[in-house]
C-alpha cells in the first residue's frame, strides 16, 4: 500500500475524513440520481477500496436513495460525501470537490453521459460513455 493521504470534509466542518492509497476511478457522473442528490448538473467522483477510506472527525449520515445504493452526507450542512453500491462491494466513492485538495485529483473520464443535461457542453476532450465504465476501464 501506498502512503498517499488526502484528507477531506463536509462545508461545515462537523465531518472529517481521510484517504489512503490511489484512486481505483476519476470520473464525472451526469446521471439523474447523482444530479438529484447533490443539486448540481454533474458530480466528480473518486472510487477508493472501502478500507482505505476512515472518518476522522463526525459521522457520515447514510440515505438508502435507491435499491442497492448508500449516500453519505454531512447531518449538519448536507454536504454530500460518499457513495456506495452493493454491486461494487468494498468500494466507497467520495466526492472530489469534498477533498481537501480538490485540484489534486483529476477526473478521467464522463460517466452516464446518456443522461446529461442538454445544456452541458463536454469539451474537455475526456471519454466519455454512456452509462458506467467496467472494470477494464479503471486507472492502471
Amino acid at each position: 500500500m501506498t502512503d498517499l493521504q488526502r484528507e477531506g470534509g463536509c462545508f461545515c466542518g462537523a465531518v472529517r475524513y481521510l484517504v489512503t492509497g490511489n484512486a481505483l476511478t476519476l470520473c464525472v457522473c451526469h446521471c439523474e440520481s447523482c444530479r438529484w442528490a447533490v443539486g448540481a448538473p454533474m458530480v466528480a467522483w473518486g472510487t477508493f477500496p472501502t478500507a482505505q477510506f476512515k472518518v476522522t472527525r463526525g459521522e457520515v449520515t447514510a440515505y438508502a436513495s435507491s435499491p442497492g445504493v448508500t449516500r453519505g452526507h454531512c447531518a449538519d450542512c448536507g454536504t454530500s460525501l460518499t457513495y456506495q453500491h452493493e454491486e461494487r462491494p468494498g468500494e466507497i466513492d467520495v466526492t472530489l470537490a469534498s477533498f481537501d485538495d480538490a485540484a489534486a485529483l483529476v477526473p478521467t473520464a464522463h460517466i452516464w453521459v446518456q443522461d446529461k443535461l442538454p445544456w452541458v457542453q463536454l469539451a474537455d476532450g475526456l471519454p466519455q460513455h454512456a452509462t458506467t465504465l467496467d472494470v477494464s476501464q479503471r486507472i492502471p
